[in-house]
């Protein structure tokens, strides 16, 4: 996944599935990946990985959803932002984390 861009992985994050898609240039194409495999768009939000800081950040244009009440390129909601970075621990990590 990180073949892209080296240093850090940009993904979709399915949060009602739990489950993500990385390694696009855009976190588009990794939503549309999700989309692929029924996911609804609803509950998928992108974001990034850096590996050597094993840190997750939560920026993404497909993040911009007004009638959601998320009217930035961060996700905004804590709960949406634990959901997704509870998903991208256990896939990069291996375990299952309560962040």
């Amino acid at each position: 996944m990180s073949e892209v861009f080296g240093t850090f992985i940009k993904f979709a994050v399915d949060i009602r599935r739990e489950i993500l898609a990385g390694g696009g240039e855009l976190h588009a194409d990794c939503a549309q990946a999700l989309l692929g495999d029924g996911s609804e768009q609803v509950d998928i939000w992108g974001a990034d990985w850096d590996p050597q800081a094993a840190l997750v950040t939560f920026e993404s244009l497909i993040n911009i959803r007004p009638r959601l009440n998320n009217r930035k390129l961060e996700v905004q909601d804590p709960e949406r932002r634990k959901a997704i970075e509870r998903v991208v621990r256990a896939m990069f990590e291996g375990e299952d984390n309560d962040t």
